[in-house]
C-alpha cells in the first residue's frame, strides 16, 4: 500500500452545493438528497434558512456568520475561514455539505476550498445550483436570448475593469450585470461611456426569486431618475445586490407580457392563517403558490379529553362490534381515534365491517392516510347539515346494529346528534379531544395584526375569529378579511370587522382561491386605472416608508 495515497475510509466527504438565488423551490433533487444525509452543514448566511429545512434535526451548523465582516462578533469565523471548518469536519470523517448562494462554480472562494480538499485527498462532489444571473431574469420575465441567438455577457460590476466595460459596451449583446442598488447608475454610465446608446432598455431586479422581488424598467440614461422617482434611492438598503439586464430583451412592452412571477394574484401579500399548525400546512402551501407569504398563528390548541374513559370504552366498542357507523367531522377527530388505536396496538383493520362517514376533503384525506376509505362523504355542503342530508335512516331489516360512534370536540354543536336521532339512530356522542385557546403570539406579530402589517387574514371558523381577537387583538381596517362562510362572516362583523371575501363553499382551499381572485381583481383595477399595484398593507399611514423592498 502506498503510504502517501489518500485514506478515503478515514476521511469524510464534502458536497459543494448551490442553493440558488433565493427561492427555496429552486433547490435541485440532488441538493435535497445531499442535505438529508449531511452530518455537518456549512452554509452562507443568506441561504442557511433555505437549506437547513432539508437537513436532519441533529445536523451540526458551525457557521452562522454574516457576510459583512464588520458585523461578525469576535471569535466567529468569517466566510474566508470556511475552508478550515470544511476540512476539519471532513478529516473527522463527517459528511459535509458546503452550501453557497447561486452556483458553486461561480464562487471563487469555493474553488479554493475544493483545491484544499483535493490536496488532502478528501472526496468531494459538486451539486450545481441556479446562478442568480440566470434565475433572477427568468423570475423578472426578462428572456436573455431570442430566436436570432443574441449573445449574452455576464458582468460582475465589483470586479469589472475598463477592458471588460469597453468590450460589453461596444457589442450589442444582452448584458447581465451583477451589482448593488446604489451602483446601478454607475454601471449604466460605464456602458454608455463605452458605446451603448442611452436609450438602451434596462431592467433592475432586487431580491430576485423571493416574494420581496421588485423590478423596475428604465433605460441606461434614465435609470437613476427612475429609481429616485420610485423612492428606492437614496436608501439605507442601497448596498443590497441586484441583477440588471441591458438589451432589447428587457424592453418594457415584452416584460409586461412575460412577468409571470410578480403578477401572481397575491404577490408579496403577508397572509395570516389563524389555525392549528397541522391544519395550516396545506393551506399555506396553496397561498405560497399564489405568491403570498403565509404566516401561521395557532389560535386553538388541541388537548386530550379530561376524562379519557369514555373514549376508551368507545374504541373498545368498535372492536367488539358495538357500532354500525363511525362519523368523523374533523381531522382532529381522526387524529384522536388513530392515537387511541396506536395506544392499544390496533390499526385500520379494526374498522372492518363498520361504515365510515367523513365531513370535508381534509378529513377524508386523513382517513385515507390512516388506511380507511370513507363510505360516506356529503355530496353537497361539507358540514353536519350536509352529512345529514345524505345519511340513510335506520332500517332494522338492513342495519343489524342501530348505534353510531361520533368522536368530536368538547365544543361541538348538537346539530348532527339531533339529526341522527331523528333518523332513528342511537348515538354515542364522545368527547375525543378538547379545543382550548392558544397562547398569544409574539409581540411583533400582535403589533403587525393591530397595526396593519398583514395584507389579509383567513378566518376558517367563528372560533378562529373569537380566539384571534382574544389573544392578539382586532386586525387593522386596511387588512382584507376573508371568511369561509356566512356564520364565520357574521362573527367577524360582530367583532367590528369588514368582510371583504367570502368563500363560495365551506372549503379552506376554496377560501384561498376566493382571496386570490380578489387579489387579481384588485391588481387589474389598479393597472386599468394607471395606478401602481400596491398591497393592502401599503395603504396604512407611513407604510411606504417602512415597507420592505
Amino acid at each position: 500500500m502506498n503510504p502517501t495515497a489518500p485514506n478515503h475510509s478515514a476521511s469524510g466527504q464534502v458536497t459543494f452545493l448551490g442553493a440558488g438565488p433565493g427561492d427555496p423551490g429552486l433547490l435541485t433533487l440532488r441538493a435535497v438528497e445531499a442535505l438529508a444525509s449531511a452530518d455537518v452543514l456549512i452554509a452562507d448566511p443568506q441561504v442557511l434558512d433555505v437549506v437547513r429545512v432539508h437537513a436532519r434535526a441533529q445536523v451540526d451548523t458551525p457557521l452562522q456568520a454574516s457576510a459583512d465582516e464588520a458585523s461578525i462578533p469576535a471569535g466567529v469565523p468569517t466566510l474566508r475561514d470556511t475552508a478550515n471548518l470544511v476540512m476539519a469536519a471532513a478529516r473527522a470523517g463527517k459528511r459535509v455539505v458546503r452550501a453557497v448562494s447561486g452556483d458553486p462554480g461561480l464562487d471563487g472562494y469555493v474553488a479554493e476550498e475544493m483545491l484544499a480538499c483535493a490536496a488532502e485527498g478528501i472526496v468531494f462532489e459538486v451539486v450545481p445550483g441556479i446562478a442568480a444571473a440566470v434565475g433572477v431574469p427568468a423570475y423578472a420575465g426578462v428572456p436573455l436570448r431570442d430566436a436570432q441567438g443574441t449573445d449574452v455577457r455576464f458582468v460582475d460590476a465589483r470586479t469589472a475593469d475598463a477592458r471588460c466595460w469597453s468590450e460589453v459596451g461596444a457589442s450589442d449583446a444582452t448584458a447581465v450585470v451583477s451589482t448593488s442598488l446604489d451602483s446601478v447608475a454607475a454601471a449604466a454610465g460605464e456602458l454608455v461611456s463605452a458605446g451603448r446608446k442611452p436609450d438602451t432598455p434596462l431592467t433592475v431586479t432586487v431580491a430576485g426569486t423571493t416574494t420581496r422581488q421588485r423590478t423596475w424598467t428604465a433605460t441606461l440614461g434614465s435609470v437613476a431618475q427612475v429609481l429616485k422617482a420610485a423612492k428606492v434611492l437614496p436608501s439605507a438598503d442601497g448596498g443590497q445586490p441586484v441583477i440588471a439586464v441591458v438589451g432589447e430583451r428587457s424592453a418594457a412592452a415584452q416584460r409586461d407580457r412575460l412577468s409571470w412571477f410578480e403578477s401572481k394574484p397575491l404577490f408579496g401579500w403577508r397572509v395570516l392563517v389563524p389555525r392549528t399548525k397541522e391544519q395550516a400546512a396545506s393551506l399555506s402551501d396553496q397561498l405560497v403558490s399564489y405568491g403570498a407569504v403565509s404566516h401561521e398563528v395557532p389560535t386553538i390548541a388541541v388537548e386530550p379529553p379530561r376524562t379519557p374513559q369514555q373514549m376508551e370504552r368507545a374504541v373498545k366498542g368498535l372492536v367488539t362490534g358495538r357500532y354500525e357507523w363511525i362519523a368523523f367531522t374533523s381531522v382532529n377527530a381522526v387524529k384522536a381515534v388513530r392515537e387511541k388505536f396506536e395506544e392499544y396496538g390496533l390499526d385500520a383493520r379494526a374498522f372492518a365491517g363498520i361504515k365510515v362517514a367523513a365531513v370535508g376533503e381534509q378529513t377524508a384525506k386523513a382517513l385515507v392516510a390512516f388506511g380507511v376509505k370513507p363510505d360516506l362523504v356529503p355530496s353537497g355542503e361539507q358540514s353536519a347539515a350536509g352529512l345529514l342530508e345524505d345519511w340513510p335512516p335506520y332500517d332494522p331489516v338492513f342495519d343489524p346494529i342501530d348505534r353510531v360512534f361520533l368522536p368530536r370536540a368538547d365544543i361541538a354543536t348538537e346539530t348532527l346528534v339531533a339529526g341522527l336521532i331523528e333518523l332513528g339512530w342511537e348515538v354515542d356522542d364522545v368527547t375525543a379531544y378538547r379545543t382550548v385557546r392558544a397562547s398569544p403570539p409574539p409581540a411583533e406579530t400582535r403589533e403587525a395584526i393591530k397595526g396593519g402589517g398583514f395584507d389579509a387574514v383567513l378566518f376558517t371558523s367563528s372560533s378562529t375569529v373569537r380566539n384571534l381577537v382574544g389573544i392578539a387583538g382586532k386586525p387593522h381596517n386596511v387588512t382584507v378579511i376573508a371568511c369561509i362562510g356566512p356564520a364565520t362572516a357574521k362573527t367577524a362583523e360582530e367583532h367590528g370587522l369588514r368582510v371583504d371575501v367570502m368563500s363560495p363553499e365551506p372549503s379552506v382551499h376554496k377560501l384561498a382561491e376566493a382571496l386570490a381572485d380578489f387579489g387579481a381583481a384588485r391588481r387589474d383595477a389598479a393597472i386599468e386605472a394607471g395606478d401602481p399595484v400596491t398591497r393592502p398593507s401599503e395603504r396604512r399611514p407611513g407604510s411606504r416608508r417602512r415597507a420592505r423592498s
